[in-house]
């Protein structure tokens, strides 16, 4: 079963992508893909963007005290320089795999 095309800006109303969605509070809610919108692009294929329906969209779950714990459990791991074990300050450029006093220790001496 193919689902129905629509050129850019000429979707009916009642679809809107996940973006779309979730600024209005809704998530697609497992239902599948209702439509794809197309925006032509001059030398290769076409941008594509999925299209849900709105009235069959679930609203977000919130977030409970367990799932920011998480959260914050992962963000902060996430700052911790794997070779010098401290806390950088920041999230650690996964391009350097450390942080950058690690990564380029002549440039933090002639400083």
């Amino acid at each position: 079963m193919s689902v129905p095309e629509y050129r850019w800006r000429l979707a009916p109303e009642g679809y809107a992508t996940r973006r779309q969605l979730r600024a209005m509070g809704l998530r697609p809610g497992g239902q599948e893909v209702a439509a794809e919108l197309q925006r032509p692009r001059r030398r290769r294929g076409p941008l594509v963007a999925y299209l849900y329906r709105i009235d069959q969209a679930k609203p977000i779950r919130p977030m409970t005290p367990a799932r920011w714990a998480a959260l914050a459990k992962a963000n902060a791991a996430q700052q911790v320089c794997p070779n010098c074990h401290r806390d950088a300050g920041y999230r650690i450029p996964r391009s350097l795999g450390m942080c950058v006093t690690c990564a380029y220790p002549e440039e933090q001496c002639a400083a």
